[in-house]
């Protein structure tokens, strides 16, 4: 097997151990990768399973899948820390994965005309405020496929998340909003193919929706559904959480209303707030304020100097775990020196763990 490309073991693992996720961290970080990992099995169904990789290998170069491992370059880094990551991901498209502002926008299937509305203004005024912004759902009906087609209409990345394998769309009826994704945006799964869309499946993705964000907007949610689970998984990784509040009466605000009673969601009730909210623009008439850092930027040990020159890097600011992998220094240590460089008015945080430069 000399001649077997490294992304083949990877792919022979995850169908190994296709529901034991926490299995294949530990193998690979036991072995430190999925070939090595190979060759200390001794598990039955290997050869079948290495046999079915081979299979997706074929269809991955046929059809010009992207592969994205974890750890390795290319992964997308808000998903690399969350807990439960893939270790494998699928993509199709044009997908760029960690540039811009990424915001999720969930809500039920059965959405009443108002929330399609609220869905297509939300994600046509956040894409005239917000530069660099990308729309992810899962193209289910009601809210997800709304938000798909606001992106497209207003020409920004939309990105699709679904429960399944890239050898098909479900639903099928949403195939042209898909095929118009991949021109700006694309299908990211961690489902191989011949993956059915079983309903487990769709409770497992959602944690991919709200891992890949930098806020989850609830557009409308009855009391017990997909979209809060994605808001709660949201929060277990500190992404910022939003929704618009409705009448107690109807059955689709319920779920938004709670959100906001039980403090798990900011309310918003337009686009400006969210972007107000996030610190992606300026309030209309706030001019930014100036701030005399002469004195404090003589002063900066080795490593507050090593992050403020990659804070100065991006105007809106980096995520504090893009700023682990860039640096190259342990997450403790840049959190308390960013701590203290915010305290001495060197930086600001931002929500969803974001820094920015003062300047």
């Amino acid at each position: 097997m000399a001649d077997t490309p490294e992304i083949v073991y990877y792919i022979a693992l995850q169908q190994l151990y296709r529901n034991r996720l926490r299995m294949q961290h530990s193998l690979l970080q036991q072995y430190g990768n999925a070939e090595a990992v190979w060759q200390h099995l001794e598990e039955e169904g290997k050869a079948e399973a290495f046999s079915r990789a081979l299979t997706e290998w074929d269809f991955i170069r046929q059809h010009h899948i992207h592969t994205y491992v974890y750890g390795r370059e290319g992964y997308p880094y808000r998903l690399s820390q969350c807990p439960d990551a893939p270790v494998l991901l699928y993509g199709k498209g044009n997908l760029n994965l960690d540039n811009g502002h990424f915001v999720s926008v969930v809500g039920t299937r059965s959405a009443s005309e108002r929330g399609k509305e609220l869905t297509r203004q939300l994600v046509l005024d956040l894409a005239q405020m917000v530069p660099d912004l990308t729309i992810i759902s899962g193209l289910a009906y009601g809210i997800d496929v709304a938000a798909h087609r606001a992106a497209l209409e207003a020409g920004i990345p939309t990105i699709i998340i679904p429960g399944h394998g890239l050898d098909r769309i479900y639903p099928y009826l949403h195939r042209e909003v898909a095929v118009q994704a991949l021109e700006k945006g694309g299908i990211l799964t961690e489902y191989p193919t011949g993956t059915e869309p079983l309903a487990g499946n769709f409770v497992a993705r959602d944690r991919l929706i709200a891992g890949m964000a930098d806020a989850v907007v609830v557009v409308e949610s009855k009391e017990k559904g997909g979209s809060l689970i994605t808001a709660r998984m949201a929060g277990d990784y500190n992404r910022e959480v939003f929704t618009f509040p409705g009448r107690p009466s109807d059955v689709n605000n319920r779920g938004c209303n709670g959100l906001i009673k039980m403090n798990k969601a900011q309310l918003i009730e337009n686009a400006a707030d969210l972007a107000e909210a996030m610190m992606w623009c300026s309030p209309a008439g706030r001019q930014p304020m100036q701030t005399e850092l002469t004195g404090l930027y003589q002063n900066l040990n080795p490593t507050e100097q090593l992050l403020l020159d990659k804070l100065h890097e991006q105007e809106d600011g980096i995520h504090v775990n893009l700023l682990v992998m860039e640096s190259g220094l342990q997450y403790a240590e840049i959190s308390s020196t960013l701590i203290l460089m915010e305290l001495n008015g060197l930086v600001k945080s931002l929500p969803g763990g974001i820094y920015r430069a003062l300047k």
